[in-house]
């Protein structure tokens, strides 16, 4: 008999045989650096869990900033307190920024039992419905972000982000964070599991999560207007050119998506029909009568964040942008050999527009690897100010010439100071994600059946 706890409130009325552990960022040093510098171009494991268990929880924060300049406090004190900076570059005390694509630059991996890939491979911010890399408020079942209104709708914003869904693994979970920029970045982190005696039976269904991107879609007429007799008398019954949001093997259920889409046309972005292919069908046997359908509204997308479906970001928020999430956690689709999520981009994939997507599934193992974009490519469409052009040669006089060399000085000093706190946080990153690890060790072994 299985004692899985799913964290459901009928659940609470019974005692379960389970043991209830965390692994996070915490400072074991005892101090209050509960965050962990993560190097640019290196990976750390966050946990590596001996099972059988399930993660219950994964609740994360983050920071990712940019120096243009010296600060004008002192960086060994900025660097024995927490990493938060509200001072308006105005001001004229600070001088940094946040990276605006460094939510597509990180990513998340999850890795079960004896699989040697990834379940789990997908950027940062998509993971947890940050589309485009612009944090939005939002509360669905398994997944919330809670962002201040001065982040909100800001590429690189900073934000709390929360997962509920369950990760059951019999032998093993590994969780990683792998940093593909160029810069180090901050990361707080908690993640809640589960120990339990008994290992899960062979149907047991693991996580997995890809993110997908076509930028931009290949679109027959992006030149034609959406939703005029030139496109609708266009049919499409076979899914050809579709956007693909899944293609798996094996036997499970898939529980939803996130979408993001830069739209071009300036029109709109939707009418495509969602089409669903199981175990191998020619044609799909679940068939949507449009975007907005699908992710469950009407009419265009309109600005609600619902338990299972809604909009994160609308493109009356952000001109151009959308993000919308439908997760199906009460009618899974079901599959036994194979699955296709697929959607048009506009009716008959007449548009061509930035679309990515993030899938969410579960399967048995083994299922099949797959890989993820570069980071060059991940990177999402961002506006740019238009150039001022040629600007005019001006003489500087002895104290401006000075002034220039003074900054020069004082950014060689700051710089120095700042790197030297990031060394010395990124020293610790080794010894504690192996703490994480024997911690977790010692958990397992003292609930050992």
């Amino acid at each position: 008999m299985r004692n899985q706890s799913l964290n459901l409130l009928g659940n609470l009325t019974q005692i379960k045989d389970v043991r209830s552990a965390r692994v996070s960022s915490w400072d074991q040093e005892g101090k209050n650096q509960d965050y962990w510098m993560i190097p640019a171009g290196e990976s750390i494991v966050l946990g590596d869990i001996e099972g059988p268990g399930s993660i219950s929880h994964i609740w994360m924060t983050s920071f990712c900033r940019r120096v243009h300049g010296p600060s004008v406090i002192h960086p060994e004190g900025g660097g024995n307190i927490a990493p938060v900076n509200e001072i308006h570059n105005a001001l004229g005390v600070t001088w940094e920024s946040a990276d605006p694509a460094w939510y597509r630059k990180v990513l998340i991996k999850m890795t079960w039992d004896d699989q040697t890939h990834p379940s789990v491979l997908v950027p940062y911010g998509d993971f947890f419905c940050i589309g485009h890399s612009m944090p939005g408020n939002f509360a669905s079942l398994p997944f919330t972000v809670s962002v201040k209104p001065e982040e909100q709708f800001k590429f690189g914003g900073v934000a709390s982000v929360n997962c509920y869904l369950p990760m059951a693994f019999n032998k093993r979970a590994k969780i990683e964070i792998i940093n593909e920029n160029d810069v180090p970045f901050g990361l707080y982190f908690h993640i809640d599991y589960e120990l339990y005696k008994q290992p899960f039976g062979e149907d047991t269904a693991y996580f997995h999560a890809q993110w997908r991107r076509e930028n931009p879609c290949d679109g027959w007429g992006p030149d034609l207007q959406v939703n005029t007799p030139e496109v609708n008398r266009v049919a499409n019954l076979e899914g050809e050119g579709n956007y693909v949001i899944l293609e798996a093997k094996g036997k499970g259920h898939y529980i939803g998506c996130n979408l993001s889409v830069t739209h071009f046309q300036g029109s709109w972005w939707g009418e495509g029909d969602d089409m669903i292919f199981i175990d191998g069908e020619k044609l799909p046997s679940i068939v949507g009568t449009g975007a907005e359908d699908y992710f469950n509204h009407a009419w265009g997308m309109q600005k609600n964040a619902f338990p299972f479906h809604g909009s994160i970001i609308h493109e009356s928020d952000v001109p151009g942008y959308q993000v919308s999430y439908r997760f199906h956690i009460t009618d899974p689709i079901h599959f036994s050999e194979s699955l296709k999520v697929t959607i048009e981009h506009g009716h008959a994939n007449h548009l061509s527009d930035d679309w990515s997507s993030t899938a969410y599934w579960y399967q048995t193992l083994p299922s099949e690897p797959f890989g993820i974009l570069p980071v060059e490519e991940r990177i999402q469409w961002m506006p740019q100010f238009p150039s001022p052009g040629p600007l005019k040669k001006v003489v500087l006089n002895e104290e401006m010439q000075q002034s220039y060399e003074m900054a020069k000085e004082r950014m060689k000093q700051y710089s120095e100071g700042r790197t030297a706190q990031v060394q010395k946080k990124e020293g610790r990153l080794a010894q504690h994600s192996l703490g994480n690890i024997e911690q977790s060790k010692a958990v397992r072994n003292a609930f050992k059946s």
